[in-house]
């Protein structure tokens, strides 16, 4: 079980990474595109900030993912800094449950979400469901749960041991 969450941990954490990034790109290209037909060609573009709205939310849906594998969880980082032998794996084990808790109703929650809306369109592209942008909640929260566990099984601590 443990190699099987860490083997799919690093897939799934390197192609949010990777598609995290190629969004903020495209989040970069788009902005410059809104600004240059805004100002130079005086004639803003309608559906690029709707884009970049929706294009954003996935961005930081994944990121989160990510940050929670390397241990940015919610949690008390006194207990955690105080806390030594088995009370500290106490403690990791509390939070990780709490989180999972946490993510697990965003997944429920988003999923019905997802299925309430999606007949709605978005107002300037309308050939796209409002479905495909609120899927960011439950993808990301399943990452984020996949993150969790495999913090939880391999931690990744070096931030937190030298945080000020």
């Amino acid at each position: 079980m443990r190699k099987f969450v860490l083997a799919l941990d690093r897939q799934v954490t390197g192609a949010a990474t990777f598609v995290a990034c190629l969004l903020l790109a495209i989040v970069s290209v788009l902005g410059i595109w809104q600004v240059g037909t805004r100002f130079i060609l005086e004639q803003p573009s309608t559906w690029t900030e709707e884009l970049m709205r929706r294009l954003l939310i996935w961005m930081v849906m994944l990121g989160a993912g990510v940050a929670f594998r390397h241990g940015a969880m919610i949690s008390v980082d006194l207990m955690v800094r105080s806390a030594r032998g088995w009370w500290r794996t106490v403690v990791q084990s509390t939070i990780t449950i709490a989180s999972v808790t946490l993510l697990g109703i965003l997944i429920w929650y988003g999923i019905d979400l997802v299925w309430r809306i999606r007949f709605q369109t978005w107002a300037s592209l309308d050939f796209l469901s409002m479905g495909w942008a609120y899927a960011a909640i439950p993808v990301g929260a399943f990452i984020c749960i996949l993150g969790v566990v495999a913090h939880q099984f391999d931690p990744i601590d070096e931030q937190l041991d030298t945080a000020q």
